[in-house]
Formats: C-alpha cells, structure tokens, sequence
C-alpha cells in the first residue's frame, strides 16, 4: 500500500490515469508515454506487443512508480533497461551511444518513457528516427506541446539539440559520425537560453525532473 501511496500522491500518477500521453513512434517497432501504472503496461503488451521497457527517468529506489513498472514488466516477461537522461540539460554524450545500443539490441517493440512523457520520451524517439535516416526536423517534432513540451523553458534545451544536429545535417553530416566527432554538451548548455516564465511554470508548476 506504502508503493502505491507514494506512486500515486508523491509521483503523481494519479494524473496519469486519465491522463496517458501515449505515441506511435513507429508503429510496430517503437512506441511512447509517460510513466505507466502496472494495467497501463499490461495493456500496451496486449495491445502493441510490447517486449522491451526503456526507463528514460533511470531506477528510482524510492519511487513508488518504478516499484511498481519493475514489478509488473517482470511479471509480464519484458525486457526493461535504464536510460535515465535530463529534460532540462543537454543530453549527455556517453548517455546518447548507449540508448541507441538499446534500441540496437533490444527485443521490439519497445515502449521508452520517462515521468510525464513530454521531453525526455521526446527527445529519445527524435533519436529513433535519426537513426532510421530521417532529418534532424522529423525527430524535433517529436517534441510538442501536445505531449507537454515547452520549447520556451529550460526544457527547450532538447529543441536546441536537435537544431545543432541540423545545422551539421545541411553540410551532409550523418548523426552518429555528428554525435561521435563534433557534438559539445558543454557549449549547447552555455549558448541555450531559456524563457525565464516558461521555466517557471515547468519547474514549479509542472514540476519537471
């Protein structure tokens, strides 16, 4: 009762009952949402096949929703890896390689999410479709205000990513040789500069990881 208790009130997942934020990525490969509860899960496997869980917000010992995702993937036989990524900085280097490794090796379907499913989950099925050949504008429509996205908040530094990445994609760069070679964290966070109202109202408002 403790797990649930703390899934629901601590996690705010009773905000995701009605609320699923679900995404086709790529119907029958890749699929998107926020944190799911355990019948959420189940339903996605029933529904989508689902074989494979990457865990965008990373294992959370104290978090009731990660007891519970844990237990229930274990429970239906998937495959359920941690990936864990910032929706409010730029996206680590060492962090990308290994997610596209997953995407790589894992058994598909597969359903990435992170807690509300706006900006981490978007940012890693913008990764997808860059490796599936498509341009750096594809994968940044991943990241929407449909989904919950606020481009003008700190938040928005996903945004940038991709728009760095197009900068090297016009000169005929492809993504992976950009990521290995001339993509600089450091230098995306310190030019990237957020609204300071939207980052508010994502911060404490909506209360971003």
């Amino acid at each position: 009762m403790t797990t649930w208790l703390n899934s629901l009130f601590v996690d705010h997942a009773f905000l995701r009952i009605p609320w699923r934020n679900w995404g086709v990525v790529e119907s029958g490969r890749l699929y998107r949402s926020n944190h799911p509860l355990p019948w959420q899960l189940a339903e996605a496997v029933r529904r989508h096949g689902i074989k494979s869980v990457i865990n965008l917000r990373g294992h959370r010992q104290d978090c009731g929703s990660d007891s519970l995702g844990r237990e229930e993937a274990a429970r239906l036989g998937l495959v359920h890896a941690d990936q864990p990524f910032e929706s409010r900085g730029a996206p680590h280097k060492d962090r990308l390689l290994r997610l596209i490794q997953l995407y790589r090796s894992l058994p598909q379907p597969i359903l990435i999410h992170c807690k509300s499913g706006a900006d981490r989950t978007g940012l890693a099925a913008g990764i997808w479709h860059l490796l599936e050949g498509r341009d750096a504008a594809t994968a940044a429509r991943e990241l929407t205000l449909r989904h919950g996205h606020v481009a003008a908040a700190r938040t928005g530094i996903l945004d940038a990513f991709f728009e760095l990445y197009a900068e090297a994609e016009a000169r005929g760069i492809d993504f992976e040789t950009w990521l290995t070679t001339e993509y600089d964290e450091t230098a995306l966070r310190a030019s990237f500069r957020p609204q300071p109202v939207a980052s508010w109202f994502t911060d404490k408002v909506l209360r971003r990881e």
